[in-house]
Protein backbone atom coordinates (compact mmCIF):
# COMPACT_ATOMS: atom_id res chain seq x y z
CA UNK A 1 0.00 0.00 0.00
CA UNK A 2 1.44 3.74 -0.80
CA UNK A 3 1.61 5.78 2.25
CA UNK A 4 3.49 8.47 -0.13
CA UNK A 5 1.70 12.18 1.53
CA UNK A 6 -0.41 12.76 -1.90
CA UNK A 7 -1.72 15.89 -3.43
CA UNK A 8 -4.48 15.30 -5.95
CA UNK A 9 -7.68 17.13 -7.11
CA UNK A 10 -10.93 15.69 -5.56
CA UNK A 11 -12.39 12.69 -6.72
CA UNK A 12 -16.73 12.49 -6.07
CA UNK A 13 -15.98 9.91 -3.58
CA UNK A 14 -14.15 13.03 -1.53
CA UNK A 15 -17.16 14.96 -1.44
CA UNK A 16 -18.88 13.18 1.80
CA UNK A 17 -15.39 13.56 4.00
CA UNK A 18 -15.40 17.05 2.76
CA UNK A 19 -18.87 18.16 3.59
CA UNK A 20 -18.18 16.11 6.59
CA UNK A 21 -15.31 17.31 7.65
CA UNK A 22 -16.13 21.33 6.58
CA UNK A 23 -19.42 20.60 9.18
CA UNK A 24 -17.34 19.69 12.37
CA UNK A 25 -14.81 22.89 11.97
CA UNK A 26 -17.25 25.56 10.71
CA UNK A 27 -20.17 24.09 12.88
CA UNK A 28 -19.40 21.61 15.47
CA UNK A 29 -16.27 23.29 16.44
CA UNK A 30 -15.92 27.19 15.76
CA UNK A 31 -20.19 28.01 15.01
CA UNK A 32 -19.78 29.91 11.95
CA UNK A 33 -22.58 27.90 10.60
CA UNK A 34 -25.43 26.29 12.11
CA UNK A 35 -25.48 22.72 13.08
CA UNK A 36 -27.10 20.54 10.91
CA UNK A 37 -28.42 17.07 12.03
CA UNK A 38 -27.08 15.18 8.82
CA UNK A 39 -23.57 16.31 10.06
CA UNK A 40 -22.64 17.49 6.16
CA UNK A 41 -21.79 21.46 5.27
CA UNK A 42 -22.05 22.47 1.81
CA UNK A 43 -22.54 25.57 -0.34
CA UNK A 44 -23.96 27.10 -3.81
CA UNK A 45 -20.53 26.77 -5.00
CA UNK A 46 -19.70 23.51 -4.80
CA UNK A 47 -20.63 22.71 -8.30
CA UNK A 48 -17.68 24.74 -9.36
CA UNK A 49 -15.42 25.04 -6.97
CA UNK A 50 -12.35 22.68 -7.40
CA UNK A 51 -10.98 21.33 -4.21
CA UNK A 52 -7.38 20.19 -3.63
CA UNK A 53 -7.30 17.14 -0.92
CA UNK A 54 -4.01 16.16 0.79
CA UNK A 55 -3.85 12.15 1.85
CA UNK A 56 -1.83 9.30 3.00
CA UNK A 57 -3.00 6.14 1.69
CA UNK A 58 -6.95 5.95 1.83
CA UNK A 59 -6.51 8.51 5.11
CA UNK A 60 -8.07 11.89 3.84
CA UNK A 61 -5.72 14.31 5.97
CA UNK A 62 -7.25 17.43 4.27
CA UNK A 63 -8.35 19.93 1.33
CA UNK A 64 -8.80 23.57 0.32
CA UNK A 65 -11.45 24.73 -1.55
CA UNK A 66 -10.91 26.98 -4.92
CA UNK A 67 -13.16 29.28 -6.82
CA UNK A 68 -11.99 30.17 -10.22
CA UNK A 69 -12.45 33.28 -11.89
CA UNK A 70 -14.50 32.40 -14.69
CA UNK A 71 -17.38 30.56 -12.36
CA UNK A 72 -18.12 34.37 -12.34
CA UNK A 73 -19.06 34.21 -8.68
CA UNK A 74 -17.53 33.99 -5.59
CA UNK A 75 -18.41 33.19 -1.54
CA UNK A 76 -17.47 37.02 -0.80
CA UNK A 77 -21.07 37.49 -2.84
CA UNK A 78 -22.35 37.04 -0.32
CA UNK A 79 -20.99 39.43 2.05
CA UNK A 80 -20.16 42.33 0.14
CA UNK A 81 -20.71 44.40 -3.44
CA UNK A 82 -18.48 44.22 -6.03
CA UNK A 83 -18.78 48.22 -5.11
CA UNK A 84 -17.63 47.29 -1.84
CA UNK A 85 -14.95 45.12 -2.75
CA UNK A 86 -14.08 46.26 -6.31
CA UNK A 87 -10.51 43.73 -6.63
CA UNK A 88 -13.35 40.55 -7.38
CA UNK A 89 -14.32 42.91 -10.45
CA UNK A 90 -10.92 44.34 -11.80
CA UNK A 91 -8.49 41.84 -11.19
CA UNK A 92 -10.09 38.62 -12.24
CA UNK A 93 -8.65 36.90 -8.74
CA UNK A 94 -8.86 33.07 -7.38
CA UNK A 95 -10.44 32.95 -4.41
CA UNK A 96 -8.95 30.64 -1.95
CA UNK A 97 -11.62 29.00 0.44
CA UNK A 98 -11.88 26.64 3.59
CA UNK A 99 -8.46 25.25 3.84
CA UNK A 100 -8.81 22.68 6.15
CA UNK A 101 -7.11 19.83 8.62
CA UNK A 102 -8.06 16.78 10.23
CA UNK A 103 -7.54 17.86 13.95
CA UNK A 104 -4.52 15.39 15.20
CA UNK A 105 -2.54 16.69 11.26
CA UNK A 106 -2.90 20.47 12.08
CA UNK A 107 1.09 20.07 13.15
CA UNK A 108 2.25 19.16 10.42
CA UNK A 109 2.92 20.51 7.26
CA UNK A 110 -0.28 19.18 5.41
CA UNK A 111 -1.92 22.95 5.92
CA UNK A 112 1.34 24.51 3.54
CA UNK A 113 1.50 21.99 1.31
CA UNK A 114 -2.09 22.45 0.51
CA UNK A 115 -1.62 26.00 0.24
CA UNK A 116 1.26 25.67 -2.06
CA UNK A 117 -0.62 23.04 -4.33
CA UNK A 118 -3.33 25.95 -4.44
CA UNK A 119 -1.00 28.69 -5.34
CA UNK A 120 0.96 26.19 -7.84
CA UNK A 121 -2.91 25.47 -9.47
CA UNK A 122 -3.67 28.90 -9.52
CA UNK A 123 -0.52 29.78 -11.08
CA UNK A 124 -0.70 27.14 -13.69
CA UNK A 125 -4.05 28.38 -15.02
CA UNK A 126 -2.58 32.32 -15.37
CA UNK A 127 -3.87 33.65 -11.99
CA UNK A 128 -2.19 36.47 -10.46
CA UNK A 129 -4.13 37.62 -7.42
CA UNK A 130 -5.77 35.64 -4.75
CA UNK A 131 -8.46 36.61 -2.59
CA UNK A 132 -9.51 34.64 0.64
CA UNK A 133 -11.14 35.08 4.34
CA UNK A 134 -9.22 34.76 7.28
CA UNK A 135 -10.24 34.51 10.66
CA UNK A 136 -9.49 37.68 12.58
CA UNK A 137 -8.18 35.90 15.15
CA UNK A 138 -5.20 34.30 13.09
CA UNK A 139 -4.19 37.41 11.25
CA UNK A 140 -0.77 37.09 11.83
CA UNK A 141 -0.51 33.50 10.62
CA UNK A 142 -2.30 34.72 7.39
CA UNK A 143 0.26 37.88 6.80
CA UNK A 144 3.22 35.78 7.21
CA UNK A 145 2.00 33.84 4.26
CA UNK A 146 2.11 37.37 2.07
CA UNK A 147 -1.56 37.88 2.63
CA UNK A 148 -3.22 41.52 2.67
CA UNK A 149 -5.95 43.20 4.33
CA UNK A 150 -8.40 44.93 1.92
CA UNK A 151 -9.93 46.89 4.64
CA UNK A 152 -13.41 44.98 4.97
CA UNK A 153 -14.13 42.60 8.15
CA UNK A 154 -17.36 40.25 7.34
CA UNK A 155 -18.88 38.32 10.18
CA UNK A 156 -19.99 34.71 9.69
CA UNK A 157 -22.08 33.10 12.48
CA UNK A 158 -20.31 33.05 15.20
CA UNK A 159 -16.64 33.81 13.24
CA UNK A 160 -14.80 37.39 12.29
CA UNK A 161 -13.12 36.80 9.04
CA UNK A 162 -10.82 39.67 7.53
CA UNK A 163 -10.90 39.91 3.93
CA UNK A 164 -7.40 39.31 2.38
CA UNK A 165 -5.20 39.59 -0.86
CA UNK A 166 -2.26 38.76 -2.30
CA UNK A 167 -0.07 38.56 -5.41
CA UNK A 168 0.42 34.87 -6.65
CA UNK A 169 4.40 35.53 -7.39
CA UNK A 170 4.66 37.04 -4.31
CA UNK A 171 3.00 34.57 -2.37
CA UNK A 172 4.71 31.56 -3.36
CA UNK A 173 7.74 32.98 -3.26
CA UNK A 174 6.94 33.63 0.65
CA UNK A 175 5.58 30.07 0.76
CA UNK A 176 8.68 28.64 -0.90
CA UNK A 177 10.94 30.87 1.20
CA UNK A 178 8.94 30.16 5.10
CA UNK A 179 8.83 26.44 3.84
CA UNK A 180 10.53 25.83 1.35
CA UNK A 181 13.50 22.99 3.86
CA UNK A 182 9.84 21.08 4.19
CA UNK A 183 8.74 21.27 0.87
CA UNK A 184 12.43 20.11 -0.58
CA UNK A 185 12.12 17.64 2.09
CA UNK A 186 8.19 16.19 1.59
CA UNK A 187 9.19 16.41 -2.67
CA UNK A 188 10.73 13.17 -2.27
CA UNK A 189 8.09 11.07 -1.16
CA UNK A 190 5.57 13.22 -2.22
CA UNK A 191 3.20 11.51 -4.25
CA UNK A 192 1.93 15.17 -6.55
CA UNK A 193 -0.85 14.11 -8.96
CA UNK A 194 -1.82 17.39 -9.55
CA UNK A 195 -1.94 18.69 -13.68
CA UNK A 196 0.72 21.26 -12.89
CA UNK A 197 4.70 20.80 -12.00
CA UNK A 198 5.70 20.61 -8.03
CA UNK A 199 8.41 23.60 -8.79
CA UNK A 200 7.75 26.81 -10.92
CA UNK A 201 10.48 27.71 -13.58
CA UNK A 202 13.05 29.74 -12.12
CA UNK A 203 12.18 33.16 -13.55
CA UNK A 204 8.33 32.82 -13.57
CA UNK A 205 8.26 32.35 -17.45
CA UNK A 206 8.08 29.84 -19.94
CA UNK A 207 10.04 30.73 -22.55
CA UNK A 208 9.38 28.68 -25.99
CA UNK A 209 8.67 25.06 -25.95
CA UNK A 210 9.54 22.17 -24.18
CA UNK A 211 10.30 19.91 -27.15
CA UNK A 212 13.97 20.26 -27.25
CA UNK A 213 13.74 18.30 -23.76
CA UNK A 214 12.88 15.24 -25.92
CA UNK A 215 15.72 16.21 -28.07
CA UNK A 216 18.40 16.67 -26.02
CA UNK A 217 19.79 19.91 -24.99
CA UNK A 218 22.89 18.54 -24.97
CA UNK A 219 22.89 17.86 -28.44
CA UNK A 220 24.23 13.89 -28.24
CA UNK A 221 21.20 12.84 -29.93
CA UNK A 222 19.96 14.96 -32.42
CA UNK A 223 18.90 12.38 -34.35
CA UNK A 224 16.11 12.56 -32.05
CA UNK A 225 14.52 15.79 -34.12
CA UNK A 226 13.08 13.79 -36.81
CA UNK A 227 10.85 11.79 -34.61
CA UNK A 228 9.70 14.86 -32.54
CA UNK A 229 6.77 16.91 -33.62
CA UNK A 230 7.57 20.58 -31.94
CA UNK A 231 4.16 22.24 -32.00
CA UNK A 232 4.71 23.92 -28.88
CA UNK A 233 6.74 26.88 -30.58
CA UNK A 234 5.66 28.71 -33.67
CA UNK A 235 8.90 27.93 -35.63
CA UNK A 236 8.32 28.38 -39.96
CA UNK A 237 6.86 24.90 -41.21
CA UNK A 238 8.76 25.40 -44.08
CA UNK A 239 12.64 25.53 -44.23
CA UNK A 240 14.13 28.57 -45.60
CA UNK A 241 14.43 29.88 -48.70
CA UNK A 242 16.91 28.18 -51.84
CA UNK A 243 18.89 31.10 -52.11
CA UNK A 244 19.28 31.27 -48.01
CA UNK A 245 20.30 27.34 -47.59
CA UNK A 246 22.81 27.98 -50.52
CA UNK A 247 24.80 31.03 -48.95
CA UNK A 248 24.83 29.18 -45.36
CA UNK A 249 26.55 26.15 -47.39
CA UNK A 250 28.87 28.05 -49.58
CA UNK A 251 31.31 28.15 -47.08
CA UNK A 252 30.21 27.56 -43.22
CA UNK A 253 33.26 27.65 -42.18
CA UNK A 254 34.08 30.94 -43.46
CA UNK A 255 30.95 32.21 -42.05
CA UNK A 256 31.98 30.58 -38.69
CA UNK A 257 34.98 32.13 -38.01
CA UNK A 258 34.68 35.15 -39.38
CA UNK A 259 33.12 38.53 -37.05
CA UNK A 260 30.24 40.23 -38.99
CA UNK A 261 29.57 44.06 -39.66
CA UNK A 262 29.70 45.14 -36.60
CA UNK A 263 26.81 47.07 -37.03
CA UNK A 264 24.77 44.95 -39.34
CA UNK A 265 25.10 47.78 -41.53
CA UNK A 266 24.57 45.74 -44.87
CA UNK A 267 21.30 43.84 -43.02
CA UNK A 268 19.85 47.55 -41.80
CA UNK A 269 19.87 49.06 -45.58
CA UNK A 270 18.29 45.65 -46.98
CA UNK A 271 14.91 46.35 -44.09
CA UNK A 272 14.88 49.85 -45.09
CA UNK A 273 14.93 49.07 -48.99
CA UNK A 274 12.63 46.56 -48.67
CA UNK A 275 10.22 47.59 -46.19
CA UNK A 276 10.88 51.63 -47.28
CA UNK A 277 11.73 52.90 -43.85
CA UNK A 278 14.66 55.18 -43.34
CA UNK A 279 17.67 52.97 -42.26
CA UNK A 280 18.01 55.58 -39.52
CA UNK A 281 14.76 54.65 -37.63
CA UNK A 282 16.20 50.88 -37.52
CA UNK A 283 17.53 48.79 -34.56
CA UNK A 284 18.51 44.99 -35.21
CA UNK A 285 18.37 42.16 -32.11
CA UNK A 286 18.98 38.55 -31.61
CA UNK A 287 15.63 37.81 -31.65
CA UNK A 288 11.99 40.04 -30.49
CA UNK A 289 13.12 39.24 -26.97
CA UNK A 290 16.39 40.45 -27.82
CA UNK A 291 14.96 43.88 -28.35
CA UNK A 292 12.20 43.83 -25.62
CA UNK A 293 14.83 43.76 -23.06
CA UNK A 294 16.61 45.88 -24.40
CA UNK A 295 14.17 48.64 -25.61
CA UNK A 296 11.76 48.04 -21.69
CA UNK A 297 14.96 48.11 -19.64
CA UNK A 298 15.69 51.60 -20.58
CA UNK A 299 12.41 53.28 -21.15
CA UNK A 300 10.45 51.78 -17.78
CA UNK A 301 11.10 51.90 -14.40
CA UNK A 302 8.92 50.32 -11.46
CA UNK A 303 6.96 53.78 -11.25
CA UNK A 304 5.65 52.84 -14.41
CA UNK A 305 2.28 52.05 -15.50
CA UNK A 306 1.64 49.46 -18.59
CA UNK A 307 -1.06 48.64 -20.18
CA UNK A 308 -1.35 44.52 -21.87
CA UNK A 309 -4.00 42.79 -23.68
CA UNK A 310 -5.15 39.88 -21.96
CA UNK A 311 -4.28 37.12 -23.46
CA UNK A 312 -1.26 38.22 -24.64
CA UNK A 313 2.42 37.35 -25.30
CA UNK A 314 3.68 36.33 -22.02
CA UNK A 315 7.22 37.96 -22.79
CA UNK A 316 5.68 40.95 -22.45
CA UNK A 317 4.44 40.57 -18.47
CA UNK A 318 7.56 38.43 -17.77
CA UNK A 319 9.32 42.12 -18.67
CA UNK A 320 7.44 44.48 -17.07
CA UNK A 321 6.11 42.23 -14.27
CA UNK A 322 8.69 40.27 -12.86
CA UNK A 323 11.88 41.57 -14.45
CA UNK A 324 11.16 45.60 -14.02
CA UNK A 325 8.43 45.41 -11.53
CA UNK A 326 6.22 48.08 -13.36
CA UNK A 327 2.73 48.22 -12.44
CA UNK A 328 0.63 46.49 -14.97
CA UNK A 329 -3.02 46.87 -16.29
CA UNK A 330 -4.60 44.56 -18.18
CA UNK A 331 -7.28 44.94 -21.33
CA UNK A 332 -9.23 41.81 -21.28
CA UNK A 333 -9.90 40.20 -24.85
CA UNK A 334 -13.26 38.21 -24.93
CA UNK A 335 -13.60 34.60 -25.69
CA UNK A 336 -17.46 35.42 -26.94
CA UNK A 337 -16.01 38.45 -28.85
CA UNK A 338 -13.67 36.01 -30.66
CA UNK A 339 -10.45 37.72 -28.72
CA UNK A 340 -10.92 40.50 -31.45
CA UNK A 341 -9.92 43.94 -30.17
CA UNK A 342 -12.29 46.45 -29.83
CA UNK A 343 -10.43 49.63 -31.06
CA UNK A 344 -13.15 52.05 -28.75
CA UNK A 345 -12.57 49.77 -26.00
CA UNK A 346 -8.50 50.38 -26.29
CA UNK A 347 -9.38 54.57 -26.48
CA UNK A 348 -11.25 54.96 -23.90
CA UNK A 349 -8.53 52.84 -21.83
CA UNK A 350 -5.71 55.14 -22.84
CA UNK A 351 -7.42 58.58 -23.13
CA UNK A 352 -6.76 60.17 -19.72
CA UNK A 353 -2.71 59.76 -20.45
CA UNK A 354 -2.12 57.17 -17.39
CA UNK A 355 -0.43 55.01 -18.96
CA UNK A 356 3.46 54.80 -20.26
CA UNK A 357 3.50 51.96 -22.83
CA UNK A 358 0.49 50.28 -24.09
CA UNK A 359 1.66 46.76 -26.13
CA UNK A 360 -0.44 45.49 -28.67
CA UNK A 361 0.89 41.47 -29.56
CA UNK A 362 -1.94 39.44 -31.21
CA UNK A 363 -0.31 36.27 -30.01
CA UNK A 364 -1.40 33.79 -28.12
CA UNK A 365 -4.93 34.89 -29.77
CA UNK A 366 -3.90 34.79 -33.15
CA UNK A 367 -6.20 37.55 -34.74
CA UNK A 368 -5.10 40.71 -36.39
CA UNK A 369 -6.48 44.24 -35.57
CA UNK A 370 -6.55 46.48 -38.37
CA UNK A 371 -3.60 49.27 -39.16
CA UNK A 372 -6.30 52.00 -39.70
CA UNK A 373 -8.44 51.20 -36.45
CA UNK A 374 -4.54 51.12 -34.31
CA UNK A 375 -3.55 54.21 -36.16
CA UNK A 376 -6.75 56.33 -35.36
CA UNK A 377 -6.84 55.26 -31.46
CA UNK A 378 -2.80 56.23 -31.12
CA UNK A 379 -3.19 59.26 -33.18
CA UNK A 380 -5.91 60.47 -30.39
CA UNK A 381 -3.90 59.18 -27.39
CA UNK A 382 -1.80 61.73 -24.98
CA UNK A 383 1.81 62.10 -26.05
CA UNK A 384 3.20 60.94 -23.02
CA UNK A 385 1.80 57.50 -23.78
CA UNK A 386 4.22 55.35 -25.71
CA UNK A 387 2.86 52.50 -27.89
CA UNK A 388 4.65 49.16 -28.92
CA UNK A 389 3.09 47.69 -31.86
CA UNK A 390 3.93 43.69 -31.96
CA UNK A 391 3.94 42.52 -35.97
CA UNK A 392 6.10 39.63 -35.38
CA UNK A 393 2.99 37.73 -37.91
CA UNK A 394 2.08 40.52 -40.04
CA UNK A 395 3.29 38.54 -43.16
CA UNK A 396 0.60 36.33 -42.32
CA UNK A 397 -2.39 38.68 -42.57
CA UNK A 398 -0.93 41.30 -44.99
CA UNK A 399 2.73 42.23 -44.98
CA UNK A 400 1.13 46.26 -46.36
CA UNK A 401 -1.18 46.57 -43.46
CA UNK A 402 1.44 47.90 -41.06
CA UNK A 403 2.10 50.68 -38.71
CA UNK A 404 6.16 50.40 -39.51
CA UNK A 405 5.65 53.85 -41.62
CA UNK A 406 3.87 55.60 -38.72
CA UNK A 407 6.85 54.46 -36.17
CA UNK A 408 9.49 55.51 -38.12
CA UNK A 409 7.65 59.61 -37.67
CA UNK A 410 6.01 59.57 -34.60
CA UNK A 411 8.21 59.59 -31.74
CA UNK A 412 5.53 57.62 -29.40
CA UNK A 413 5.17 54.35 -31.53
CA UNK A 414 7.32 51.41 -32.10
CA UNK A 415 6.90 48.54 -34.09
CA UNK A 416 8.54 45.56 -33.82
CA UNK A 417 9.35 42.46 -36.01
CA UNK A 418 10.84 39.25 -36.01
CA UNK A 419 12.35 37.58 -39.03
CA UNK A 420 12.57 34.71 -37.23
CA UNK A 421 9.21 33.14 -37.72
CA UNK A 422 8.44 34.66 -41.09
CA UNK A 423 11.77 33.95 -42.66
CA UNK A 424 11.85 30.04 -40.75
CA UNK A 425 14.86 31.88 -39.16
CA UNK A 426 14.20 30.80 -35.55
CA UNK A 427 17.40 29.39 -34.74
CA UNK A 428 19.37 32.43 -36.24
CA UNK A 429 17.91 34.77 -34.10
CA UNK A 430 17.12 38.18 -36.23
CA UNK A 431 14.40 40.52 -35.51
CA UNK A 432 14.56 44.76 -35.92
CA UNK A 433 12.31 47.77 -34.57
CA UNK A 434 11.27 50.79 -35.86
CA UNK A 435 10.72 53.90 -34.42
CA UNK A 436 11.93 57.45 -35.14
CA UNK A 437 15.14 58.22 -35.93
CA UNK A 438 16.13 59.62 -32.79
CA UNK A 439 14.39 56.88 -29.88
CA UNK A 440 16.21 54.72 -32.81
CA UNK A 441 19.50 56.35 -32.03
CA UNK A 442 19.87 56.21 -28.44
CA UNK A 443 18.91 52.24 -28.84
CA UNK A 444 21.57 51.54 -30.73
CA UNK A 445 24.06 53.24 -28.52
CA UNK A 446 22.92 50.76 -25.78
CA UNK A 447 23.26 48.01 -28.02
CA UNK A 448 26.80 45.90 -28.07
CA UNK A 449 28.85 45.61 -30.98
CA UNK A 450 28.10 42.39 -33.22
CA UNK A 451 24.64 41.99 -31.98
CA UNK A 452 23.66 39.73 -35.25
CA UNK A 453 25.97 36.95 -35.89
CA UNK A 454 27.77 36.70 -39.62
CA UNK A 455 25.50 33.62 -40.16
CA UNK A 456 22.09 35.18 -39.29
CA UNK A 457 22.99 38.15 -40.92
CA UNK A 458 23.51 36.63 -44.07
CA UNK A 459 20.30 34.38 -44.11
CA UNK A 460 18.32 37.70 -43.36
CA UNK A 461 19.48 39.39 -46.22
CA UNK A 462 19.56 36.31 -48.36
CA UNK A 463 15.48 36.14 -46.87
CA UNK A 464 14.61 39.41 -47.46
CA UNK A 465 15.83 39.25 -51.28
CA UNK A 466 13.55 36.36 -52.23
CA UNK A 467 9.69 37.17 -51.45
CA UNK A 468 8.39 35.50 -53.86
CA UNK A 469 9.01 32.20 -51.86
CA UNK A 470 7.91 33.36 -48.97
CA UNK A 471 4.41 34.98 -49.99
CA UNK A 472 4.30 31.26 -51.18
CA UNK A 473 5.00 29.62 -47.97
CA UNK A 474 2.96 32.27 -46.21
CA UNK A 475 -0.40 31.00 -48.45
CA UNK A 476 0.14 27.71 -48.23
CA UNK A 477 0.26 28.15 -44.31
CA UNK A 478 -3.19 28.95 -44.67
CA UNK A 479 -4.31 25.76 -46.60
CA UNK A 480 -2.50 23.72 -43.99
CA UNK A 481 -3.75 25.48 -40.95
CA UNK A 482 -8.01 25.03 -42.32
CA UNK A 483 -7.03 21.11 -43.31
CA UNK A 484 -5.58 20.75 -39.63
CA UNK A 485 -8.47 22.76 -38.04
CA UNK A 486 -10.87 20.26 -40.28
CA UNK A 487 -9.48 17.29 -38.93
CA UNK A 488 -9.48 18.72 -35.19
CA UNK A 489 -12.83 19.12 -35.47
CA UNK A 490 -13.77 15.84 -36.96
CA UNK A 491 -12.38 14.42 -33.27
CA UNK A 492 -15.65 15.79 -32.32
CA UNK A 493 -14.01 16.43 -28.77
CA UNK A 494 -13.25 20.34 -28.78
CA UNK A 495 -15.44 22.92 -27.69
CA UNK A 496 -13.55 24.60 -30.23
CA UNK A 497 -11.07 25.09 -32.83
CA UNK A 498 -10.45 28.43 -33.50
CA UNK A 499 -8.20 29.42 -36.35
CA UNK A 500 -6.96 33.13 -36.31
CA UNK A 501 -4.91 34.73 -39.04
CA UNK A 502 -1.16 32.90 -38.01
CA UNK A 503 0.37 29.84 -38.59
CA UNK A 504 -1.24 28.19 -35.85
CA UNK A 505 -5.44 27.73 -34.16
CA UNK A 506 -6.11 26.62 -30.86
CA UNK A 507 -8.35 24.28 -29.45
CA UNK A 508 -10.78 24.18 -26.30
CA UNK A 509 -11.56 21.41 -24.23
CA UNK A 510 -15.21 21.25 -22.80
CA UNK A 511 -15.60 22.45 -19.34
CA UNK A 512 -16.08 18.56 -18.04
CA UNK A 513 -13.19 17.09 -20.13
CA UNK A 514 -9.59 16.95 -19.44
CA UNK A 515 -7.38 19.88 -18.76
CA UNK A 516 -4.97 21.46 -21.38
CA UNK A 517 -2.13 20.34 -19.28
CA UNK A 518 -3.44 16.93 -19.01
CA UNK A 519 -3.66 16.58 -23.47
CA UNK A 520 -0.48 18.13 -23.68
CA UNK A 521 1.24 15.85 -21.46
CA UNK A 522 -0.63 12.83 -22.57
CA UNK A 523 0.08 13.74 -26.20
CA UNK A 524 4.11 13.84 -25.48
CA UNK A 525 3.79 10.09 -25.15
CA UNK A 526 3.60 10.40 -28.94
CA UNK A 527 6.78 12.89 -29.58
CA UNK A 528 3.93 15.44 -30.32
CA UNK A 529 4.64 18.43 -28.02
CA UNK A 530 1.69 21.57 -27.87
CA UNK A 531 1.22 24.46 -26.05
CA UNK A 532 -0.82 24.34 -22.80
CA UNK A 533 -1.98 28.29 -22.83
CA UNK A 534 -3.16 27.98 -19.20
CA UNK A 535 -0.37 30.09 -17.58
CA UNK A 536 -0.91 33.13 -20.06
CA UNK A 537 -4.41 34.35 -18.88
CA UNK A 538 -7.31 32.65 -16.63
CA UNK A 539 -9.42 33.25 -19.86
CA UNK A 540 -8.56 29.91 -20.91
CA UNK A 541 -9.90 28.32 -17.90
CA UNK A 542 -7.45 25.58 -18.16
CA UNK A 543 -8.54 23.98 -20.75
CA UNK A 544 -7.13 26.27 -24.08
CA UNK A 545 -4.46 24.05 -26.03
CA UNK A 546 -2.17 25.94 -28.69
CA UNK A 547 -0.88 24.02 -31.67
CA UNK A 548 1.63 25.14 -34.42
CA UNK A 549 0.95 24.63 -37.93
CA UNK A 550 3.10 22.16 -39.57
CA UNK A 551 3.56 20.14 -42.43
CA UNK A 552 1.22 17.88 -43.91
CA UNK A 553 2.09 14.56 -42.08
CA UNK A 554 3.38 16.22 -38.97
CA UNK A 555 -0.31 17.53 -38.43
CA UNK A 556 -1.59 14.31 -39.39
CA UNK A 557 0.61 12.87 -36.62
CA UNK A 558 -0.10 15.86 -34.35
CA UNK A 559 -4.33 14.73 -35.42
CA UNK A 560 -3.44 11.16 -33.97
CA UNK A 561 -1.50 11.48 -30.98
CA UNK A 562 -4.59 14.13 -29.74
CA UNK A 563 -7.32 11.09 -30.64
CA UNK A 564 -4.86 8.63 -28.55
CA UNK A 565 -4.56 11.44 -25.78
CA UNK A 566 -8.01 11.75 -25.68
CA UNK A 567 -9.01 7.76 -25.96
CA UNK A 568 -6.49 7.49 -22.91
CA UNK A 569 -7.58 10.44 -21.08
CA UNK A 570 -11.55 9.54 -21.38
CA UNK A 571 -10.76 6.26 -19.50
CA UNK A 572 -11.67 5.88 -15.51
CA UNK A 573 -8.11 5.41 -14.50
CA UNK A 574 -6.78 8.49 -16.97
CA UNK A 575 -8.93 10.80 -15.84
CA UNK A 576 -8.03 13.34 -12.72
CA UNK A 577 -10.57 15.77 -12.19
CA UNK A 578 -9.04 19.17 -12.19
CA UNK A 579 -10.49 20.67 -15.20
CA UNK A 580 -13.48 23.39 -14.62
CA UNK A 581 -16.64 21.75 -13.54
CA UNK A 582 -20.01 22.21 -14.96
CA UNK A 583 -21.62 25.51 -14.59
CA UNK A 584 -18.53 27.18 -15.52
CA UNK A 585 -19.27 28.88 -18.54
Amino acid sequence: MNHALQLRTATPRDRDWIHELRHRVYAEELGQHPVDPSGRLSDGLDGDNVYLVAARGKTRIGFVSLTPPWVGRYSLDKYLTREELPVLTEEAPFEIRVLTVEEHWRSTAAAPLLMYAALRWVAARGGRRVVAMGRTELLDMYLATGLRPVGRTVRSGAVSFEILSGSVAELTRTVAERHGRILERLRTGLDWQLDVPFAPRADGCEHGGAFFSAIGTDFRTLTRRHEVVAADVLDAWFPPSPGVRAILAEDPGWAARTSPPTGAEGLLAEIAGVRGLPVESLVVGAGSSDLIFRAFGRWLTPQSRVLLLDPGYGEYAHVTERVIGCRVDRLQLRREDGWLLDPARLATATGDGQYDLVVNPNNPTGRHAPADALRAVIEASPVRTRWWIDEAYLGYADPTDSLAGLASLDARVVVCTSLSKMYALSGMRAAYLVTDPRTAGELRRWTPPWPVSLPTQLAAVTALRDPAYYAGRWAHTHVLRRELAYDLEELNAFSSVDEGVANFLTVTLPPDGPSAARLVRECRRHDVFLRDLSPMSPAYEGRTVRIAVRDTAENARIVAACRSALDALRTPAAVMPGAPGRGSR
